[in-house]
């Protein structure tokens, strides 16, 4: 992985809300308005993009995988870095581009994007537009590892 500088994150700490976590069981129905969530408090800083907020919707019981919505403000940039486990993001709002290795993809809403274990990836959102908001679904815990050149 190259030198790096490894940030473990607890994901209470990145995810962290006013709501609490529930455990999802997959076979349970369940519905969210995008319009209602009730976001948790901005934070970033060391890798995190600035102003990020989030709403973690559950924690699957098997694997301790979380999902959860992040919101990047307009502008923001979160730094490369990696994770144990597989990602599965969609994009619910905005526009962003992600670094995946060495590709780099321009995203709207709709798009759909796989992040294998391991690989570098960073995420950035034009300034001057609007937020950009995902919904992530992560395969195992989070963790997260900045990679420092």
């Amino acid at each position: 992985m190259g030198n790096y500088i490894r940030f473990v994150i607890i994901s209470s700490v990145f995810l962290s809300t006013s709501v609490v976590a529930q455990v999802v069981d997959d076979a349970r129905p369940s519905a969210t308005n995008l319009k209602s969530l009730e976001w948790g408090p901005p934070g970033g800083g060391n890798g995190f993009p600035l102003g990020v907020r989030t709403v973690r919707q559950g924690v699957d019981a098997v694997s301790g995988g979380v999902t959860y919505y992040a919101l990047f403000p307009s502008g923001s940039h979160f730094d490369l870095h990696w994770h144990s486990h597989d990602e599965y993001v969609v994009v619910v709002a905005g526009a962003l581009t992600i670094e995946l290795g060495e590709s780099s993809h321009a995203l709207s809403v709709g798009s759909y994007v796989v992040i294998p274990g391991g690989l570098h990836h960073s995420w950035d959102v034009p300034a001057g537009g609007s937020d950009a908001i995902i919904l992530v679904r992560r395969a195992g815990p989070a963790d997260f590892h900045f990679v420092r050149d």
